[in-house]
C-alpha cells in the first residue's frame, strides 16, 4: 500500500528488536485497527469490551514489556474482539503443544447460591423476581464489611 510504513520501519521507530514483541505488537495493532474500522470502537471501548486496560494494550502495541503478557489477558483481549487466541499465541511464539497448566478446581458452591442461580435461569420465574434477586445479590456483594464482633453486641445478656 503506498504511503504505509512497513513493519520494519515501525519496529525501528519504536525501538522494538525482539521478533516476538514485533509480531505480537503487529497482531494487537491490526486488531485495534480492525475494531476501529469495522466497529467504530475507540481504545476506551476496546478496553471496556476486553477487560484489558488501555495502558496494557498500549504497552503491547509498543512492545514495551519485560515479561510475557499474561495468557488470561491475551485470551480476554482476543475474545472481546472476536479473535482466535491461537493467532496471538502464535505471534508470541508460545508452544501450543505444551501441556496446558492445570486450572485450579473451584471451591464447592454454597447450596443457597446454587438455588439462586437455578432461579435466575428458570423460564418460569418472572423477570421482576429475577430483578429483585440480582439487586439483592449486588447489594450484598458490594456492601461494606461489618466488623467481626458486631453480631455479638446485640446478644449480650442484660
Amino acid at each position: 500500500m503506498p504511503g504505509r510504513a512497513t513493519e520494519t520501519d515501525w519496529s525501528y521507530r519504536h525501538g522494538v528488536t525482539d521478533a516476538r514483541k514485533i509480531a505480537f505488537a503487529t497482531f494487537v495493532r491490526r486488531a485495534l485497527e480492525d475494531a476501529r474500522a469495522m466497529r467504530a470502537w475507540s481504545g476506551t471501548e476496546v478496553s471496556r469490551r476486553t477487560g484489558v486496560s488501555r495502558q496494557t494494550i498500549n504497552r503491547w502495541v509498543r512492545g514495551d514489556w519485560a515479561s510475557d503478557p499474561e495468557a488470561e489477558r491475551v485470551v480476554a483481549f482476543c475474545e472481546g474482539l472476536g479473535l482466535n487466541p491461537a493467532a496471538a499465541f502464535a505471534a508470541l511464539g508460545w508452544d501450543r503443544a505444551a501441556t496446558p497448566r492445570a486450572t485450579p478446581t473451584p471451591p464447592p458452591m454454597d447450596p443457597d447460591v446454587e438455588a439462586l442461580l437455578r432461579r435466575l435461569v428458570d423460564p418460569n420465574v418472572s423477570d421482576a423476581e429475577k430483578f429483585h434477586i440480582r439487586e439483592t445479590i449486588r447489594y450484598l456483594a458490594y456492601r461494606p464489611t461489618l466488623p467481626a464482633d458486631s453480631g455479638k453486641r446485640g446478644r449480650q445478656a442484660g
